[in-house]
């Protein structure tokens, strides 16, 4: 006979653990938008790099891991089943500790925000806001499909554009740089619907009121579509009332091709997401940085 063998508890975190917990991979979309405002506000960065690094921080490691910790304390109970492998379930972040980490990194963000000026700590306040609602009760906001992918949209590309141009610009940016940052974070709201295409059974048996769950696949995709291509048709003719003819040029071409893919995506939604995010929202992103550099050279 095989005495059961006890497994220490622990009572610290494992240090790797806690950086798996932040997902470090999640972390490029918003440094990505915050390059594009940094960008796209045209002021030289030759004496703002401390506030460039502080911008780069909090987007990435701090507001969007927290968002990742506090996700995955709220999750924790569905991920022992689902993935007992992640680090809290596992027990590699045993006890309160996933809580204490999202509680306290969340400060940390504020800090770092506080010191970046008032514009940017608000913006990050904002964030730090969202990324609480999305995941925490009362609110929960994935559970709502909507109301889900309007603040993973804001969070990932919006409020990103919007605190790079603030932070090495000083204050509140130009009303371009504002609006440009708003309509691709609307376009974000297209991805993060077919980012939940391949969990729409899962997310049924769970009560999850997905947008695929709501609309339907069809109807889904219909969705996903009118709101990636929608605001950068709007983005182009902004930037042709500009004078921007090269950037009206190449997102055109960036737009068709996406138009293009989504032909593809709307034939098997589900087989066809993670492709289409490899390849129109690859499109995607490099319109935004084409707009950021159009943006740049502006006259203010």
């Amino acid at each position: 006979m095989t005495a059961n063998v006890q497994v220490p508890v622990r009572s610290l975190p494992v240090p790797g653990a806690v950086l798996e917990l932040l997902k470090p991979i999640t972390w490029f979309a918003p440094m990505w938008a915050l390059a594009c405002g940094v960008v796209s506000s045209g002021a030289s960065v030759a004496d703002r790099w401390p506030f460039l690094v502080g911008a780069i921080l909090l987007a990435g490691p701090l507001v969007c891991g927290t968002s990742q910790a506090v996700n995955d304390w709220y999750d924790r109970e569905v991920d022992a089943i689902n993935e007992p492998q992640r680090p809290i379930p596992s027990g590699r972040i045993p006890g309160r500790w996933g809580l204490y980490i999202a509680v306290g990194w969340s400060l940390v963000a504020a800090a770092v925000a506080a010191t970046l000026g008032p514009v940017v700590f608000g913006a990050g306040l904002f964030g730090l806001a969202l990324a609480w609602a999305y995941s925490a009760p009362p609110l929960r906001l994935k559970h709502d499909g909507w109301a889900g992918v309007v603040a993973v949209g804001l969070c990932y590309e919006s409020l990103p554009w919007f605190t790079g141009a603030a932070a090495v610009g000083g204050g509140w940016p130009r009303w371009e740089v504002t609006l440009v940052a708003l309509l691709y974070g609307v376009g974000a709201f297209g991805i993060m619907i077919t980012n939940d295409f391949k969990a729409v059974e899962g997310d049924r048996e769970l009560g999850l009121r997905s947008v695929p769950v709501r609309l339907g696949i069809r109807g889904a995709v219909r969705a996903a579509c009118i709101l990636m291509l929608l605001p950068q048709l709007v983005v182009i003719a902004h930037l042709a009332s500009w004078g921007g003819t090269y950037s009206v040029v190449v997102v055109g071409t960036s737009v068709v091709l996406q138009g293009l893919l989504m032909t593809r995506l709307a034939q098997d939604p589900k087989g066809h997401a993670a492709w289409f995010n490899a390849t129109g929202t690859t499109l995607y992103v490099l319109g935004m940085m084409v707009t950021a550099v159009a943006l740049g050279g502006m006259t203010p």
